[in-house]
């Protein structure tokens, strides 16, 4: 997720909301969110505190999803010898009103009713309708603790560990560690604190979670204005009936600033539009062109479900990451370097391109070397340079590539290439050089997919928005840098050293100490440490590939 920016934009200055806006988005909120009316510490003569274990397996196997929540279930309560969770003696407890806010809450703002349970309601309804004399069965507390329970795990499941079951099926190769929801509840029906659930999520997906209830109030008000595309030359001061409508969108997202609506384009909505296409990752011209009118309209539903996929993603990622490390996401074609989790440098990267995508998994960078060679892949050699060898016997001379049999060097001269129409039986290697493949510096964190961090002679590439081009592996803009900072801690390796070796052909590796975490991943929708809620496309279609297992 691409929490870091190096435009000049003065984007936290002028993304404020305007302050009706504010006003308006918050009382709208309030109204979505619903409040636990259920009065706490009522008196309830309990005859006992213990659970009939019978009602507790009955109502189980008819309200949980799954049989891993029953699972849940029946330990938390023999863990307990069946003491109530919910219910203390003076009466249900203020957890169990919040988690049930909570729980209407998920409702409303993921627009999901599958954790949504009429039992429960009639029974916390009746809490709150009873008068305070009035004394309710025991059957009811102990259904109704049970159902809280239910829910909750089935809550925590699903919002916490996410919907779906293997990440890998969807191509995201980062473990999930598994969280223990029995703490999470111990915690919560134990606390005499009335806090809130203390959330097992890290907080990307707690950003994101707030931008989600934007959206869904701007959805409620209607959504996004749809903008017809303007033929005219856009320059200040020019009218068109199409600014309005944008200047409304700005104005609902926060990028535009003010109550100024006349068809008049001006310098605030200009600087308005550079924020938009920052957001989107486009070229920020402050202008109205194509690729802008694009993303601007894009309808509200199709942002609030590229919000919900993200989420699911981001509850795949650990609560808490290293406190240093490299992340790059792919959609983003960005590369950042953190410290004590702040973002402290970025860089644009090159990915592969959408026939070889690059790998969503973690690693650990523990070498980086100067002046590499490049070993070619076979894919390569047999898609790509076996037919130009046939065209041209002296291809690998003259791009400064080397022919080995085993441990042999031969002459490429003397092959037969034309002979040859699938894999060849020969590695071949480029040697390094400025003209390398691998540019001038390669950093390695050993994985199954093949995948590095390099240099590269092709720095044209890095000027365009999407940059999907490689072969998988990811190509770096400001490699001499990140070889600088990870070569810090080892006292052998200093900058002035760094670029001596640079300024020959002798490869040369030098070692991380301690090595650095790298995670690659794909988030086409995230918050940054500005708090901009950023969009990107995504480029290898795992966006919708997710969407039709959370929807």
């Amino acid at each position: 997720m691409e929490v870091y920016s190096t435009s000049i934009v003065p984007y936290k200055r002028l993304l404020c909301v305007p302050l009706f806006l504010f006003i308006s988005l918050c009382e709208a909120c309030q109204k979505s969110e619903p409040k636990a009316t259920v009065k706490t510490d009522i008196p309830i003569k309990i005859t006992a505190m213990v659970l009939d274990s019978n009602l507790m397996m009955a109502l189980s196997e008819k309200e949980a999803s799954s049989t891993l929540t029953s699972k849940e279930v029946h330990t938390f309560y023999s863990r307990r010898n069946y003491q109530l969770g919910w219910f203390n003696t003076k009466g249900i407890t203020c957890g169990a009103t919040n988690f049930y806010t909570q729980l209407q809450g998920y409702s409303l703002d993921f627009d999901d009713k599958s954790l949504n349970s009429k039992l429960l309601d009639s029974l916390m309804n009746a809490f709150d309708s009873a008068p305070k004399e009035q004394l309710l069965s025991q059957k009811q507390v102990q259904q109704l603790d049970v159902l809280l329970t239910i829910k909750f795990f089935d809550y925590a499941h699903k919002v916490y560990g996410g919907t779906t079951k293997k990440a890998s099926d969807l191509e995201w190769f980062i473990p999930r560690k598994k969280k223990d929801y029995q703490i999470l509840l111990d915690s919560l029906v134990s606390s005499e604190l009335c806090k809130n659930l203390q959330e097992p999520v890290n907080q990307y997906y707690i950003r994101l979670r707030i931008k989600l209830k934007q959206y869904r109030v701007i959805q409620k008000q209607g959504g996004f204005p749809f903008i017809e595309t303007s033929k005219k030359q856009v320059a200040v001061g020019l009218r068109d009936s199409s600014f309005s409508k944008i200047k409304r969108y700005l104005t609902l997202t926060g990028d535009f600033r003010g109550n100024d609506q006349p068809p008049v384009f001006t310098d605030a909505l200009s600087q308005a539009l550079k924020i938009f296409q920052h957001r989107m990752g486009i070229a920020e011209t402050g202008t109205i062109n194509q690729k802008t009118i694009s993303e601007l309209n894009k309808p509200i539903e199709f942002r609030i479900k590229q919000l919900m996929v993200n989420m699911e993603r981001l509850r795949w990622i650990p609560i808490q990451l290293e406190k240093q490390y490299i992340l790059v996401n792919i959609p983003a074609f960005t590369l950042h370097v953190f410290e004590a989790g702040k973002p402290i440098w970025s860089t644009k990267v090159v990915v592969g391109k959408a026939a070889r995508k690059t790998s969503i998994f973690r690693g650990n960078l523990s070498q980086v070397i100067l002046n590499p060679y490049w070993g070619v892949p076979t894919s390569i050699v047999r898609n790509e340079m076996l037919p130009r060898l046939k065209k041209n016997p002296n291809y690998l001379t003259n791009n400064n590539m080397e022919v080995f049999s085993g441990s042999t060097r031969i002459d490429p001269s003397q092959v037969n290439w034309a002979s040859y129409k699938g894999n060849v039986p020969f590695d071949i290697r480029q040697k390094p050089g400025k003209s390398n493949a691998l540019g001038k510096m390669k950093f390695m964190f050993p994985n199954n997919y093949h995948i590095y961090l390099h240099d590269t002679p092709s720095k044209s590439l890095f000027g365009e928005t999407n940059r999907a081009f490689s072969h998988g592996c990811i190509r770096v803009e400001n490699p001499r840098w990140l070889a600088y900072y990870l070569s810090q801690n080892n006292k052998a390796w200093s900058k002035e050293r760094i670029d001596q070796i640079l300024e020959t052909d002798t490869q040369i590796g030098i070692r991380i100490i301690p090595t650095v975490p790298v995670y690659i991943v794909y988030f086409t929708a995230w918050v940054d440490d500005n708090e901009l809620l950023h969009f990107r496309n995504d480029v290898y279609h795992l966006d919708s590939k997710l969407a039709d297992e959370v929807f």
